[in-house]
């Protein structure tokens, strides 16, 4: 059953520069083969320019869903007040129907890293973070979900594996859960995990939404770099994980070497296929 915070939505892609022209030209004919859109937070966060009036337009017509890179939940730094007025602001217009943001820290003494930094898997960081982020959420008068990044590098002082401190971490901070499968594909072959063990863990009753994306090789390592089709051992996954749930808003993400929008479509009709599937089983 979809999150009451969360309605299911169907299968989205992102908003893209790129993509802009054909999404404005079929989506008032009814002719796009996606149901929603997920818009980059911080690139929509300024007064005016046309990424906001596309975005505005785009919104009368889908459902958006904003999901950020800079809210930075596992720093030490304080909370960014500055980005999260923005960020409500922002929200207040558009009405996304959830907003997302990762599990990660992204800077320190304040200084963007332009990076999603893994945390250390300890007690410790699950209360950090579980109570940043219900600050952010009494800020914003929603809950939020967190996504589960991808990883190259661990702490001698993880106390647990990757699967209970995402768990607990949405449990301390009473949030939703934005599982990224690829991401866990990617991280389970870095660090030699087993990636269904993971998916198998996740609680079921805090998804939000699920991210597919392909992904690149960078000598025995995996590297998120979204710019590939999802590859076939993520569909696999992403099966399992439908056959557990249910019915997930489910997100294709492209970032780089961004293709036309057909093939981003034809993307998102794949994943439409194995959602339908699992209606019919």
């Amino acid at each position: 059953m979809p999150h009451p915070d969360a309605p299911y939505l169907g299968v989205g892609v992102g908003l893209r520069t790129q993509h802009y022209p054909a999404v404005l030209e079929r989506a008032p004919r009814g002719a796009l083969r996606v149901d929603w859109f997920e818009a980059l937070s911080e690139n929509y966060m300024g007064d005016g320019g046309r990424p906001r009036r596309v975005l505005d337009d785009v919104r009368a017509l889908t459902p958006v869903v904003l999901h950020g890179v800079s809210m930075n939940l596992g720093s030490a730094d304080p909370l960014d007040d500055a980005y999260l007025a923005a960020l409500d602001a922002l929200a207040k217009q558009v009405e996304p129907s959830w907003i997302s943001d990762h599990l990660c820290w992204t800077g320190v003494d304040g200084r963007n890293l332009h990076d999603l930094l893994p945390l250390p898997y300890t007690d410790e960081a699950v209360r950090h973070v579980g109570a940043r982020i219900r600050r952010v959420q009494d800020r914003l008068g929603r809950r939020i979900a967190i996504e589960n990044v991808s990883s190259y590098a661990s702490y001698r002082a993880d106390a647990m594996p990757e699967w209970e401190f995402l768990a607990a971490v949405a449990d301390e901070g009473d949030c939703g859960i934005l599982l990224d499968v690829n991401n866990v594909f990617v991280s389970a072959h870095n660090h030699g995990f087993d990636a269904e063990t993971y998916l198998d863990a996740i609680p079921a009753a805090r998804v939000f939404q699920l991210h597919l994306a392909g992904h690149s090789e960078q000598g025995p390592l995996l590297i998120d770099t979204h710019d590939h089709p999802v590859r076939a051992e993520v569909w696999k996954l992403y099966e399992r994980v439908i056959a557990r749930l249910g019915r997930v808003s489910t997100l294709i993400e492209w970032d780089d070497h961004i293709p036309s929008y057909d093939e981003l479509e034809a993307e998102a009709t794949r994943a439409r296929e194995i959602l339908e599937g699992a209606d019919a089983d």
